[in-house]
């Protein structure tokens, strides 16, 4: 690495935290009901599409309501998507004529952007129309995200409030998570993106001439302002096939720098807000720290095994290995991104993971594994994240002989086993799909490598789909009813049966009772915590999936460095 590889991660990380505390501060103040900046321009919409939907946003939710108009919202979504898919060809804005989606992949697609994993198994441009890109894809980028951000909002509410029934209104929350935090981000990088040469226009594709004398098909559409939203919404699905590494959604490395700044944006403002909405920011950047460190030791190993690959990789010495990544990005800046985007539930790529050393594609594999709580997704990685805080003041209240508590509350039963229902389920859906689909012929068929890092390609696509991230290892065409069907059940899996939980949990410790912290009660915003919450989210990791990363990066990276590559 030399001093400019350096800069551009100190750089990129500098920026973010800068960032955190003031867009912290003004999400605070939004979902808080104070005024801000953007109230004159933004209050009159809010209240207008309160009225035109029929609801009062001062009506609160009990757990079980916010649940239901959760789930009815996010049905009505994929249905929507679902729909547009399979009638698009009979529907405007499809200059291109594009034919109706094969129902197995529509099915997939719809689940993949309402759950907010935008995992595509197809190719954007070649497959959806204008009106199916804009109408559902980025429709459910914004509101995806908005869902996971209702959810966190609901459990923060859950944690704070003293004998109450209620954790606020989902649709109050789905609406400012939109017009106050969103969609003011999505435009300020739309027009930044556009600046750099980003796609946006509605003209149909473009046929060019090579140097060679061939034509060549140039795919156009409005790309920009998706690519915006699938950045700040920790989406990731891409209006072209190759995502982020296509010089039309990734033109320079300006745009570069903004579209792997926007993935942890908001995700990392989200655990400030928690700190002042909690009344503690002290534990707040506890849990920053927490997420921050993951992120670090990820980012310092993957770019140490890509800055020293092996003589098996490279034909000869060692050094740095540039395949399968865009050489206007370079190592530096597409590691930044891999391990960005699986820190994150975002899952755009702007490199080939699969070429990626086994290490550093098996950090971002990891990271998905973790449940996507190094940042996470917008809302989700908060809510994810808290759900190991529980379980971490559970264990360490029982090695101290006490009842365990958080913010003066007593953490039961009850709610641990919603904390272990959350924390088993995707990674069931992981383990159980990755092993039928390495016996089954049908999980096969589509493999396009043998050896551990095949089974790396399958493991990383359950992974990606159950932890709701959406990137994928490549070399695994999963546009295929098997892959379909069970990636899209995962994803289901992955989002719902962590949502639920987290409302059940919010509920439960909202109608209790608060005691006084007393000499005994053991501190959360500490570096004793610290230290147990990184122990507690290592352990749970390594015991849950270090056999499974054994067989696959682990084992082919002892491989290549005996000469053997797959």
């Amino acid at each position: 690495m030399t001093i400019y590889d350096i800069l551009q991660v100190l750089i990129t990380l500098g920026a973010l935290v800068a960032l955190t505390p003031p867009l912290g501060r003004f999400m605070a103040r939004v979902f808080q009901g104070e005024r801000t900046w953007l109230s004159p321009l933004v209050g009159p919409v809010e209240r207008l599409t309160y009225r035109a939907g029929g609801v009062n946003p001062a009506e609160e939710m009990s757990w079980k309501r916010y649940a239901g108009a959760l789930l009815l919202f996010n049905l009505l979504g994929f249905l929507v998507v679902f729909g547009l898919q399979m009638l698009q060809k009979f529907l405007p804005l499809n200059p291109q004529g594009l034919a109706n989606v094969s129902w197995h992949s529509a099915f997939n697609t719809a689940v993949s952007f309402m759950t907010n994993t935008n995992w595509q198994g197809y190719a954007g441009e070649t497959t959806m129309s204008y009106l199916t890109q804009m109408a559902g894809l980025t429709v459910q980028n914004f509101v995806s995200a908005a869902t996971g951000m209702a959810v966190a909002l609901a459990l923060i509410r859950g944690i704070t409030r003293r004998s109450m029934a209620t954790i606020g209104n989902f649709w109050a929350d789905m609406v400012r998570t939109t017009l106050y935090i969103l969609l003011p981000l999505a435009v300020v990088w739309t027009l930044v993106l556009i600046s750099q040469g980003t796609v946006q226009t509605f003209d149909a594709c473009q046929t060019a001439t090579t140097l060679e004398g061939t034509e060549q098909v140039i795919a156009l559409g409005p790309a920009a302002s998706q690519i915006a939203i699938k950045q700040l919404g920790t989406n990731g699905g891409g209006f072209f096939n190759s995502n982020s590494s296509v010089p039309f959604e990734n033109p320079s490395p300006i745009s570069n720098w903004f579209e792997t700044l926007a993935i942890l944006l908001i995700p990392s403002a989200t655990v400030y807000m928690y700190g002042v909405m909690s009344g503690s920011r002290r534990h707040g950047w506890i849990v920053y720290a927490a997420m921050m460190i993951l992120l670090l030791v990820g980012l310092g190993v993957s770019l140490y095994s890509e800055f020293n690959a092996t003589h098996a990789q490279l034909g000869t010495g060692s050094g740095p290995i540039l395949e399968g990544k865009e050489a206007r990005f370079g190592v530096t800046n597409s590691v930044i991104w891999s391990t960005f985007t699986t820190a994150a539930s975002n899952g755009s790529v702007n490199a080939m993971h699969s070429s990626l050393t086994p290490l550093a594609g098996g950090i971002a594999m990891f990271n998905i594994m973790l449940g996507g709580i190094i940042f996470g997704g917008v809302g989700a990685g908060l809510y994810g994240m808290l759900l190991f805080v529980l379980l971490t003041v559970f264990l360490a209240g029982l090695m101290v002989g006490r009842t365990p508590e958080y913010f003066g509350k007593k953490i039961e039963s009850g709610e641990i086993k919603m904390v272990i229902l959350a924390i088993i389920a995707p990674a069931m859906a992981i383990l159980i799909g990755s092993a039928v689909s390495v016996v089954a012929p049908s999980g096969l068929s589509s493999l396009a490598n043998k050896g551990p890092h095949g089974l790396s390609e399958i493991l990383y696509a359950f992974s990606s789909a159950a932890g709701n991230n959406g990137s994928a290892f490549a070399g695994l065409s999963a546009n295929t009813p098997w892959y379909n069907i069970l990636l899209g059940l995962a994803m289901l899996i992955g989002r719902f049966a962590v949502i639920l939980p987290a409302l059940a949990i919010a509920g439960s410790l909202a109608v209790k009772k608060s005691s006084p912290p007393s000499p005994g009660t053991f501190a959360t915003d500490s570096g004793i915590f610290l230290i147990l919450l990184l122990g507690i989210i290592i352990i749970v990791g390594a015991l849950t999936f270090f056999p499974a990363l054994s067989l696959g990066p682990i084992v082919e990276h002892f491989l290549m460095q005996s000469g053997r590559t797959f």
